[in-house]
């Protein structure tokens, strides 16, 4: 296993996406566990989804940040795209690590609005690399994401399988970024870790994500679509378990060495994270209604048979996402491991509580 050799107490961060689903929930983690940590948010805001969760979390942060003495949150509203916005946050704070959360998601959207892909995943992620060259940092952790393994026939997904066949826009920005995060390190000496993160879920999620849609559709009494005829299995990894182990990465930056080259061995390294444990959507959303149901989000002779439909894979889906994560335990101790049912109540009850 690794020794930690990146200590966040005291240090200043930089994490984009800050309103996003794991970007706010990361900043909360970071300010109830590190002491005197500065915590600079970067978030554009936009109206990709209800801008008003996006307002409930980082109100959410900001409630924290005031009952952490020594603690400072910054929100900054701005495009990643920006470069003189990057490049003059990186010269007025001087990050110690990076976390690029902050892009544009959705597999189905990228068919669609390519244009918001390519901001944001490329250049957006390019301004961060250019930023990291002139103002070096100890540690750039980035989200990458399990679309890169396209339609692999080979289960579990391993960092060591290629991943050569995106099958979206998305995907191929996604893997754009490892790339991208490779040469730099080579090049510059930038200790940057990529993270696939799989189906992420849980409370004040993302609405165009799967269960939080189909919550929203059952409630107003409308027919959920289930693609592939329910021929799916999706590796649902719980909120809390993404966050703990992107705090673990931030703290074991990838170590700096010397080739025979004389140039450096690119400080580089990817993970999954992942559940290891996929679930056919049709027993997922069956779990769903149950727990909708518990919470009293939906009523209890509630008839879901005749809300739900099966249909064919849409463009650019893949029929099963599965996380080798041995990886991840054999350097960082760490495996998901949320069971699907508890992570779905927590879910349903935070529904009922911010909607109801």
């Amino acid at each position: 296993m690794l020794t930690p050799n990146i200590e966040l107490d005291g240090k200043t961060l930089l994490v984009t996406g800050a309103a996003g689903f794991v970007g706010a929930s990361l900043v909360m983690e970071l300010l109830r566990t590190c002491e005197n940590v500065t915590v600079v948010g970067l978030d554009s805001v936009n109206d990709y989804y209800d801008v008003a969760l996006k307002g409930y979390r980082l109100e959410k942060i900001a409630a924290l940040a005031e009952e952490r003495p020594g603690c400072h949150w910054v929100s900054v509203k701005g495009n990643l795209a920006d470069k003189a916005l990057i490049e003059k946050l990186f010269t007025d704070y001087g990050f110690d690590v990076v976390v690029n959360l902050a892009a544009q998601a959705g597999v189905r959207y990228s068919i669609t609005n390519p244009d918001a892909y390519i901001e944001a995943n490329i250049i957006g992620f390019y301004n961060i690399l250019e930023a990291c060259r002139h103002h070096p940092v100890a540690h750039l952790v980035y989200a990458s994401s399990s679309s890169v393994y396209g339609s692999n026939k080979k289960v579990p997904y391993s960092t060591e399988d290629k991943v050569d066949d995106p099958v979206s826009l998305y995907a191929a920005t996604k893997k754009s970024n490892e790339l991208l995060a490779h040469a730099y390190s080579k090049l510059y000496d930038i200790p940057s870790t990529g993270l696939r993160f799989f189906t992420v879920y849980g409370p004040a999620g993302r609405p165009d994500m799967a269960y939080f849609s189909f919550t929203n559709k059952l409630l107003k009494g409308e027919t959920i679509q289930i693609f592939n005829y329910g021929n799916c299995k999706r590796d649902f990894t719980y909120i809390d378990d993404i966050v703990e182990g992107v705090k673990r990465v931030m703290m074991n930056a990838p170590e700096k060495r010397t080739g025979e080259d004389g140039l450096p061995i690119p400080p580089y390294r990817v993970y999954n994270i992942g559940n290891s444990s996929p679930e056919n959507l049709l027993d997922f959303v069956d779990i769903l209604q149950q727990e909708l149901i518990r919470a009293e989000v939906l009523p209890s002779d509630y008839d879901f048979e005749s809300h739900k439909v099966l249909v064919p894979m849409q463009p650019g889906d893949v029929p099963v996402t599965y996380a080798d994560t041995s990886a991840l335990e054999a350097d960082l101790g760490f495996r998901p491991a949320t069971p699907l049912r508890e992570g779905l109540r927590r879910f349903a009850q935070w529904y009922k509580e911010f909607y109801l």
